[in-house]
């Protein structure tokens, strides 16, 4: 599936991925491959991208936003964010 982090700044990720997981207001939650549509508010917190199967991860630090899912295309929809390092 493809995912698109977007601020109104910039384009902070975009590329195809085999999962993610995100702050939703309501708890975190996982959108796979072949996700049912979705819109959804998101709160501050951290973004988990799941690039490939063999768990290659990207993390971001994110403000509040939105995400919508469709036709397998993740758009994540954010006022301000950052990459997290990881070690």
């Amino acid at each position: 599936m493809n995912l698109e982090i977007l601020t109104p700044e910039k384009k902070l990720f975009s590329g195809d991925v085999f999962g993610i997981q995100l702050p939703g207001v309501t708890g975190l939650f996982e959108v796979l491959d072949k996700h049912a549509p979705l819109v959804s508010a998101l709160k501050p917190g951290r973004v988990k991208v799941l690039k490939d199967k063999s768990n290659h991860l990207a993390f971001f630090d994110i403000q509040g936003g939105f995400v919508e899912v469709i036709s397998n295309k993740v758009t994540v929809l954010v006022e301000g964010a950052v990459p997290v390092e990881t070690k």
